[in-house]
């Protein structure tokens, strides 16, 4: 198994494109063609990381935190990203970094925590736009169901949990081939009428060039005919944040002993208690206070995240609890995210989850 064989894969459930501007998500240290002695998954790359790394003969480290997140000048081992780095390269060891493109997605950062704290009924709490495309091809109809089914193949035609989903309508195409053509149908400067079929599919932005290459290599027609249309629509499968509800409301008090316990942490950071019951519950891992009016505007009685600001917690406003449990604590499960998902795909690999604390935060 090669570094590039799991980072397709990861990229296949984990897009790059979802990752936000500012991120640096993907392989930042490696050879793509070598092979993997062993896997070590973490929420942060650190020193002692990379030593462990060494003992337990992983020469791959998946992190969900990027090591690089900005260029580096200079490799001298003045902090603890450069010596990383060097460390690294001398000891032949990858670094992957599956990040906010890791978060954006519905089974991703912020599902893992929906699930330990036994959430249901959860969706997006702020889905995207501007990830779907509607494809429009005209196809022969003696060809219409092998074009479809390649589609679908590579990806297209799914709406929410439905798949396979495609618009159908018959019409009549018309077209004159001139010299140096090869036409499937019809003669050389005639005008040809053919029944064809108008496809309509709709396909995430990162599948595009995937399906189009199936298409191509499926479509009868020496020059297709199709068009690519941006959409507006919300992508269910895509965005941030999280919203659910529990089995049945607890108090507050009971709400915030049951964080507490599931984060393992040794204090909640929390707007004042408002004496309504928790039932829904809206989430974001990481630095998340960007997501309050979302949670506000879907009537969570709480919001779990991390890195509020000291004047942030005032625009709660009495309208919802805020419980900031910590950014290590709240991706923590990170890890064993990205260990059930490889294992889908890679069922004997060897994956080892990081026993390294690498909480730079301390309480006292």
């Amino acid at each position: 198994m090669t570094i590039n064989q799991v980072c397709q894969w990861i990229e296949e459930i984990a897009p790059l494109s979802l990752q936000e501007e500012y991120d640096n998500a993907g392989l930042q240290i490696g050879d793509r063609s070598r092979e993997i002695t062993g896997v070590l998954l973490t929420l942060d790359v650190t020193e002692k990381i990379i030593e462990e790394a060494i003992a337990k003969h992983c020469n791959f480290i998946i992190a969900h935190h990027p090591l690089l997140f900005k260029g580096l000048k200079q490799i001298t081992g003045n902090n603890y990203t450069e010596r990383c780095v060097i460390s690294a390269i001398q000891h032949n060891i990858a670094i992957y970094a599956a990040h906010t493109n890791l978060d954006n997605i519905n089974i991703g950062v912020n599902r893992k925590i929906a699930e330990k704290l036994s959430l249901q009924n959860c969706h997006i709490l702020a889905p995207q736009t501007n990830q779907l495309l509607k494809l429009i091809t005209f196809v022969p109809i003696t060809h219409a169901d092998i074009v479809r089914d390649a589609l679908f193949a590579a990806g297209a035609g799914s709406i929410g949990n439905y798949d396979a989903c495609s618009f159908n309508s018959e019409g009549i195409g018309t077209f004159r081939a001139n010299e140096g053509t090869h036409p499937f149908v019809g003669d050389l400067h005639e005008w040809h009428h053919e029944k064809e079929i108008r496809i309509e599919v709709i396909a995430f932005v990162h599948q595009r060039a995937q399906i189009e290459k199936e298409l191509l290599k499926v479509h009868p027609y020496e020059e297709p005919a199709f068009d690519w249309i941006v959409l507006q629509n919300q992508s269910a499968a895509t965005g941030t944040g999280m919203l659910g509800t529990l089995s049945s409301p607890v108090s507050e008090i009971e709400f915030l002993q049951q964080v507490k316990d599931t984060f393992q942490t040794p204090l909640i950071r929390h707007t004042a208690l408002l004496g309504k019951p928790i039932h829904k519950v809206a989430l974001c891992g990481g630095s998340g206070s960007f997501l309050l009016p979302a949670a506000i505007a879907a009537k969570a009685d709480v919001y779990i995240s991390a890195d509020f600001k000291y004047h942030e917690f005032f625009n709660a406003d009495n309208r919802l609890l805020i419980a900031d449990v910590g950014h290590y604590e709240s991706e923590q499960f990170t890890k064993e995210l990205l260990k059930e998902q490889i294992q889908k795909k890679m069922p004997t690999f060897a994956l080892h989850l990081s026993t390294t604390l690498t909480n730079p935060v301390q309480y006292f």
